[in-house]
């Protein structure tokens, strides 16, 4: 299992959901690590809006919300495709570990 920080959490879930992620994981399937993919969604685009040192990653002080899913993203991006966790404001907002 792997816990992703993301300020995007509820943007991930409606993506995943609607298979857009996948625009994502085109980057991966030309060829890009995939750790780099999931720095594109979490720390680069927090860069990109400008908001570097309030999101992005989790470290303290800084807004994180959560994403985890079964498997390992690293080995495939594909995980990011079935979230199994999601963590918005310090709140479970969806919890489908918890039933294994």
């Amino acid at each position: 299992m792997l816990f992703v920080p993301t300020f995007f959490t509820p943007v991930l879930v409606r993506l995943a959901e609607k298979q857009a992620w996948r625009y994502w994981l085109g980057y991966g399937s030309a060829g890009m690590p995939s750790l780099e993919v999931i720095r594109s969604a979490t720390l680069n685009a927090a860069e990109l809006l400008g908001w570097p040192n309030a999101v992005g990653a989790i470290e303290p002080g800084k807004y994180a919300d959560l994403i985890a899913v079964e498997g390992d993203p690293l080995k495939d991006i594909t995980e990011l495709l079935r979230v199994r966790f999601v963590m918005k404001g310090g709140k479970v907002a969806r919890d489908d570990l918890r039933h294994h």
